[in-house]
């Protein structure tokens, strides 16, 4: 078909989530003139996206046709026909030969009896001769929502027109509803009515995250991550489902606690069990005690009383209520006998509509069938009212297995469910059971639990150790925002009094408090040496191994001599594993030596052991830190694709989580920077420095600065990088860090300097951090300020000089194992010898960058070496702006984000695919780009690619 739609400029479709790589094939589709269709169970959200893509493309298309069937309505011949043409047969009936215009006005009418059996030929070629006709004005865009409950009559009419309208300026689009289960070829039916070459897109299910983010843009704000995830496991990632949960849980007056279902809303159960009538009482148990199990399979079902097991699961397998089994007997996992729901909300609904009698024997029968203790104990709790101290034990011990086996979320509903039946004056309490599983909910990432969980405690606890126990976890769920829980210090002292056990916990809170809220690095070592001493004398070593820690890490950062003796004493014997794998722990500072003391493979070795030991014991904050500091020493190391793809996971996890959201798209930012996009590392450092301001996090502050600058030079802003490093550097020095090796932003900050004509400032941060760099033998720092003081020997004309201080910076960072930093040595060098002779070769930088796999260096790398025979208009060594903006030097009039936004247009990105790259909302594109037309004079996106085109030409 002829491209006569034009590329939408107000996309619309900002409330779709989850959905922007289906869109993208979609638009791509529809940008080749081609049809769509999509596919996929009820609920999925099919009618959602294609209103969206309606809303983008209907403003391009002179005529837009609809209809939405029903299956009410299906049996009405024609329906669909009249809504999409009754409004517009009209306006070309005229044009048609008399046989068409009585045979469509029949249809349109039902004033006469035609049908596809009277008069058959000329209503076909009526509908064809009607959208020719439409087309021949302009764009036409046919969108049929319900495909499935179209009546026949039409959609053979659409299926006869589609066919034959090759080379017209129509689009199709439509959505039909499929199997819950991907079946193949089960959309083919309704693709003959689409033209040939039609794109079928199944939309799959959302992602927790996105589920979570669907919940929190309907309005069902304030969830638990806990309910989330629930939210999630039980709509299975359906839009629809989910968001009549969480319109449930928020009319509901008593949300559920922890380990209790969730509430199904009506409409679902009428929806998912509406063949459960056809079963037998006895069936509907078997499934309702199969809902209550965790992995039921048959035999499971028959130990728990169900003899009839095999038939009945199997009966509700020919209703769709339950997955079918394999010709061996296993079901759709594999797992021998396994019994698994067709969907989780089928599982959701039967447990739902159940008495709590019901559910009670459903669980009671499980308490005892179960082999898995775990499981055991949790029937046994469901099946039991009120409190009871032996299902209390059971329950704890439960949880104390499951922390063992690193699945500290279990861990945490189990410890609430044996709180629950703690009766009064127990051994042990209710309320220590609560904090224990509160603090299980730390070490999940189930931060919201955890400060519910410890603020229940506090409103009736009087017990001081309890009291600071909670106290600790409602500062430790606060994260690096310790400034939002200041009130809390003065009443943790308050309640810890003279005892030196519970005086510890706080001074160590307190270190971090000095650290994160006020800057004082000596106080927070101060404050941790304190602690650490309490810790001793009340004989608490896993606080004694904390406080030892921090106080070793400030003393790194410090540059303080007593660093390396805190740090043996950290992780002398005895130990705590817990404490020796957490990401404030001794394992955790030791690889902050290694990595700042460039002992790469050392550090990689020690990051990768504290990274599995935490994963397999579920310390989602630790593995949050962890995997950001494997992607630290893959990207000191050169291995930039590998650093990008570990820092992606990181900052996933912690966007999942909660957890050091800043610090993480401060990190990412610099792996974007050295191996991804350049665009994207300028958004996350500013998000970043955004993030630890509003948070009053100085620690962060400096490195998210650091960060900025870092991806301000890679994209040529080098006065923007003079700005962010300063404060970096002013940042730092008020914090009282000295090591170079901390945020290695001193050698970025000299080439800035030399870039923008400030040689000699440039020579007093190489200077003044070499000093630091000797006195601690930090090798990797000294080599890069080499290079940097290459340069500045450059730009005052001494080149030979120059010349061999790189050779020797580029030799040293090899042997040291700085790949990253050996090809941008080798690349200064190139640009050197290239500025003396007037041509030089850039293959061995080149070769260096792709064995770095650093993108953004050899976009940089190409630009130069194609603009080599013109007048150089920045000093060796220093980043040329990327290569889409380089093409395109009139706009520099524009502000960084429209030149952003421009490069990205001239790449050929829709403005969805913009605001995804640069992390800004589809709004904000359309804004940026309005001001850019302003400003160049021009009218849409075409004339920038023209732009560009004439100045390439020379015009």
């Amino acid at each position: 078909m002829r491209r006569d739609f034009e590329e939408p400029v107000r996309p619309r479709s900002d409330q779709v989530i989850g959905r922007e790589e289906l869109l993208g094939r979609a638009r791509g589709q529809l940008s080749r003139g081609g049809s769509l269709l999509l596919h996929g169970p009820p609920g999925i959200g099919k009618s959602t996206v294609l209103r969206a893509i309606t809303a983008e493309y209907a403003e391009s298309a002179r005529t837009v046709l609809r209809c939405s069937a029903t299956e009410s309505e299906s049996h009405l011949p024609f329906l669909a026909l009249v809504d999409l043409l009754g409004l517009v047969a009209d306006e070309v009936a005229d044009a048609l030969p008399a046989p068409q215009q009585a045979a469509l006005e029949a249809a349109l009418t039902g004033r006469a009896e035609s049908s596809l059996h009277q008069d058959g030929l000329a209503l076909r070629l009526a509908v064809l001769s009607v959208l020719r006709a439409l087309a021949a004005k302009g764009p036409v865009l046919l969108v049929a929502d319900d495909l499935q409950w179209l009546d026949a009559p039409s959609a053979e009419l659409l299926a006869f027109a589609a066919r034959r309208l090759g080379g017209m300026p129509v689009r199709m689009l439509g959505a039909v509803r499929t199997g819950t289960e991907p079946k193949e070829q089960e959309h083919d039916p309704y693709l003959r009515a689409y033209p040939p070459e039609t794109l079928a897109l199944r939309l799959t299910p959302l992602s927790r995250p996105q589920t979570s983010e669907l919940l929190t843009a309907r309005g069902y704000t304030g969830l638990r991550r806990s309910t989330q995830r629930d939210i999630h496991h039980t709509s299975g990632g359906n839009p629809l489902f989910a968001l009549e949960i969480g319109r449930a849980l928020a009319e509901s007056p008593t949300p559920p606690r922890p380990g209790e279902p969730l509430p199904v809303p009506t409409s679902l159960r009428a929806l998912v069990l509406s063949r459960l009538e056809l079963l037998s009482a006895e069936a509907r148990q078997t499934l309702l005690v199969a809902s209550a199990g965790a992995r039921p399979t048959q035999s499971l079902l028959e130990s728990a009383g169900r003899p009839d097991a095999e038939a009945e699961i199997a009966l509700a397998a020919s209703l769709g209520l339950v997955a079918a089994q394999g010709p061996d007997g296993n079901g759709p996992d594999g797992q021998e006998g396994a019994v698994r729901f067709a969907h989780p909300l089928v599982s959701a609904a039967l447990y739902a509509q159940a008495t709590p009698q019901e559910r009670r024997a459903a669980h009671a029968a499980l308490s005892t069938a179960a082999s898995e203790p775990i499981e055991r104990a949790r029937h046994l709790a469901l099946a039991t009212t009120g409190t009871d101290e032996q299902v209390a034990e059971r329950l704890s011990e439960a949880a104390a297995l499951a922390r063992d086996r690193g699945a500290p979320s279990v861990a945490a509903q189990l410890g609430l469910l044996a709180a629950r039946h703690t009766p009064a004056g127990s051994r042990v309490g209710a309320d220590e059971r609560r904090l224990r599983s509160a603090e299980d909910a730390l070490t999940s990432g189930e931060i919201d639990l955890a400060r519910e969980v410890a603020r229940d405690v506090l409103e009736r606890a009087t017990d001081p150790a309890v009291r600071v126990r909670a106290w600790m976890v409602v500062i430790d769920a606060a994260g690096q925002a310790m400034a939002d829980v200041e009130a809390v210090f003065p009443q943790a002292l308050a309640d810890a009094g003279e005892d030196p056990r519970l005086l510890a916990l706080v001074r160590y809170q307190l270190a971090w408090r000095a650290l994160l809220v006020e800057g004082a690095m000596d106080k927070g070592r101060e404050e941790a040496a304190r602690a650490a001493r309490l810790a001793a004398t009340a004989g608490d070593r896993s606080t004694e191994l904390l406080a030892l820690s921090f106080q070793a890490q400030m003393e790194t950062l410090m540059g303080h001599p007593a660093a390396p003796a805190t740090l043996e004493k950290a992780l002398a014997e005895p130990q705590d594993l817990r404490v020796a794998v957490d990401h404030n722990g001794a394992g955790a500072t030791r690889f902050r030596w290694l990595i700042m003391s460039d002992q790469l493979t050392d550090a990689r070795v020690s990051i990768t052991r504290l990274l599995g030991e935490v994963r397999r014991r579920g310390i989602v904050e630790s593995e949050v830190h962890f995997l950001r500091g494997l992607a630290e020493t893959e990207l000191r190391s050169g291995h930039c694709g590998r650093a990008l793809d570990l820092a992606h996971e990181s900052l996933r996890l912690a966007r999942d989580t909660g957890i050091g959201e800043a610090a993480g798209n401060m990190f990412t930012s610099l792996a974007e920077a050295a191996g991804g996009d350049v665009h994207r590392a300028l958004v996350l450092a500013g998000d970043a420095v955004r993030r630890a301001e509003d948070d009053g996090d100085l620690i962060y502050l400096s490195r998210a600065l650091g960060a900025l600058g870092h991806a301000q030079l890679v994209a040529g802003d080098a006065a923007g990088t003079v700005r962010s490093l300063r404060r970096a550097r002013e940042s730092e020095q008020r914090l009282g860090i000295s090591d170079p090796a901390r945020g290695r932003w001193h050698g970025d900050l000299a080439e800035a300097l030399v870039l923008v004509g400030e040689p000699a400032e440039a020579q007093d941060v190489i200077t003044a951090t070499r000093e630091h760099a000797v006195r601690l033998r930090r090798a990797s720092v000294l080599a890069v300020l080499d290079r940097a003081e290459a340069l500045v020997k450059a730009a005052t004309g001494r080149h030979e000089a120059a010349a061999q201080q790189l050779t020797s910076a580029q030799d040293r960072l090899a042997q040291l194992g700085y790949g990253l930093e050996e090809a941008r040595a080798a690349f200064a060098l190139a640009r050197l010898r290239a500025e003396q002779s007037g041509r030089g070769s850039y293959d061995e930088a080149a070769r260096l960058f792709r064995r770095c796999r650093a993108m953004p260096w050899l976009r940089q790398l190409d630009a130069v070496a194609a603009a080599d025979s013109a007048p150089a208009a920045a000093s060796p060594g220093v980043s040329a702006p990327a290569a889409p903006e380089s093409v395109l030097p009139h706009l520099d009039r524009l502000a960084s984000t429209e030149r952003q936004v421009a490069a990205l247009v001239l790449e050929g990105a829709t403005n969805r695919e913009i605001a995804a790259r640069l992390f800004i909302s589809v709004k904000t594109v359309e804004a940026t780009l309005t001001r850019v037309y302003r400003k160049l004079g021009i009218r849409s996106r075409v004339d920038i690619v023209r732009l560009a085109a004439g100045q390439h030409r020379g015009e």
